[in-house]
């Protein structure tokens, strides 16, 4: 059973903040890293948060962004607010000799969905085996955070791409602040997951996040899901159209500014799901490429070799699309015919683009039937072949380190999951123990997934500590890649089959 004392107190530049001591590991939750963006800040840029002399109760996590209900729980008690911009910082309870290095983490849920107050982010158990600081921290959803207004309402005064807005000035306050705590502000990794790890990917193709971190991991980045102006200005304009707003009236962002947030995010959800119905492969929510903030679009900047030169741990999982076809969801376009719309869709807006042969691509596949053989196209399309583009970008500038998550549980292999998108988070924050709701263990694996769990905090934080996991780094010529399973192994080339059928040009599947 946890037990609590009375807190430690950090005195940092931006305020004094008194925690908790919990499970081994001193948690300061619910920090505010940036005014409340609401009023006259909807949709503007992040502004710092004032510094405050009293000392402030960081005990509780703060609210969520409103967002559509999700299977998985925001937290016990967790209210939803526009009031969302807080972070949280976990230690181990006891003093270091010298600052421990810091790992920030950028939870996902396609741009729409989560918080950093889910059980699993839990940074105790990660930042004790570790000896690492564990931050986890809040950036705005949906039509909150992504929505191209600015784009689709020129002039009207509102800022683009608030999300990753959010996550750079959090980022700036952990330069700042996190000495404070006992971290190391010359060594933070960024790490994150899905819509996180895009976010990551996307910082290292973002010039102003130039010296805010020092390391990044990528868990299954859908790293090719970033739209230019237009395409965000069209989606931002079907928005407004739901709403009953017309984008060329004189009077279509006061009407926009006067709404609530409950019909923002019921409208935000409406979206979610619509687009990518009829626009098979896409999100409704996603960095934009902006030409400012974000120049380029992030996998050719890295694809290229141009983007920040700091070491990168990236992977996917096997079975990445499984979780889709299981929970019906329209992300990804597990169908066959969803798939050949999508190829048809990107031949007909990029002409100039050879795509591979079909023929082709099916023989890489030919292994697979029926609903494997659209699950593990769609897997590979949303985020193996991206990561891949990405390793061997990269690598040329910084060393990488590439993986594939293999480990499946009995009962995830009984109903067809396998090694699904996401299943490797309670492994590497080391919460197994997510409760009654929790099935992954019901039918056994929890010894090895302890193992397995102690591992990947082992290498995940070595990495953080100095950039190497313990496994060879990749390369172009023998392409190194750790199988994450029951018992690691480092293959060479593991994706020989895949770069052959698919050819190694980096395609837009759009």
């Amino acid at each position: 059973m946890s037990t609590v004392s009375s807190g430690p107190l950090a005195a940092a530049p931006a305020g004094s903040f008194r925690g908790r001591v919990e499970d081994d590991a001193r948690r300061w939750l619910g920090i505010r890293y940036a005014q409340a963006p609401v009023g006259d800040l909807r949709w503007r840029a992040p502004r710092p948060a004032a510094d405050t002399t009293e000392e402030v109760a960081a005990t509780a996590f703060g609210a969520a962004c409103p967002q559509p209900p999700s299977p998985l729980p925001l937290g016990d008690g967790i209210a939803q607010d526009e009031d969302c911009l807080f972070l949280n910082v976990w230690t181990p309870d006891a003093e270091a000799r010298t600052p421990r290095p810091v790992m920030v983490w950028l939870h996902g849920g396609a741009y729409v969905f989560g918080a950093a107050s889910q059980r699993t982010y839990d940074g105790a158990r990660l930042a004790v085996a570790g000896d690492v600081v564990v931050v986890t921290l809040n950036y705005r959803l949906g039509a909150f955070g992504f929505l191209g207004l600015d784009a689709a309402l020129p002039g009207a005064g509102f800022d683009g791409n608030l999300g990753l807005r959010d996550v750079l000035l959090a980022l700036t306050w952990v330069q700042r602040n996190i000495a404070a705590f006992g971290g190391d502000p010359d060594q933070v990794t960024v790490f994150g997951e899905s819509a996180g790890a895009g976010l990551v990917t996307t910082l290292l193709a973002t010039p102003s996040a130039s010296g805010l971190l020092h390391r990044a991991i990528a868990e299954s980045s859908p790293a090719s899901s970033v739209y230019g102006p237009e395409r965000a200005g069209r989606v931002a304009t079907r928005f407004l159209s739901s709403l009953g707003i017309d984008s060329d009236a004189p009077d279509a962002a006061d009407a926009l500014r006067a709404l609530d947030s409950a019909t923002l995010a019921e409208a935000s959800h409406e979206l979610f799901a619509g687009v990518p119905e009829e626009d098979p492969g896409t999100l409704a929510f996603s960095p934009v490429i902006d030409g400012d903030l974000v120049p380029e679009a992030p996998i050719t900047v890295i694809s290229e070799g141009r983007a920040l030169a700091i070491p990168l741990l990236i992977g996917t999982n096997k079975d990445e699309a499984s979780l889709f076809a299981y929970m019906k969801s329209p992300l990804i376009p597990v169908t066959g015919e969803r798939i050949e719309r999508m190829f048809a869709d990107m031949a007909a807006e990029s002409p100039e683009v050879a795509l591979p042969d079909r023929a082709q691509v099916l023989a890489a596949y030919e292994h697979l039937r029926h609903r494997a053989l659209g699950l593990g196209i769609a897997g590979d399309i949303g985020f193996r072949l991206p990561t891949l583009w990405l390793a061997e970008g990269h690598s040329a500038v910084a060393p990488v380190h590439l993986y594939r998550f293999d480990y499946s549980t009995p009962f995830l292999r009984l109903v067809r999951l396998g090694a699904t998108h996401g299943s490797e988070l309670v492994y590497v924050w080391g919460n197994l123990d997510g409760g009654p709701k929790d099935l992954t263990f019901r039918l056994g694996g929890r010894r090895t997934g302890e193992e397995l769990s102690r591992r990947m905090q082992e290498r995940w934080s070595a990495f953080a500590h100095g950039g190497d996991p313990g496994w060879p780094e990749y390369s172009s010529d023998s392409r190194a890649t750790l199988v994450i399973d029951r018992h690691d192994r480092v293959v060479d080339d593991l994706d020989a089959d895949l770069r052959r059928a698919w050819g190694d040009e980096v395609l837009s599947f759009r």
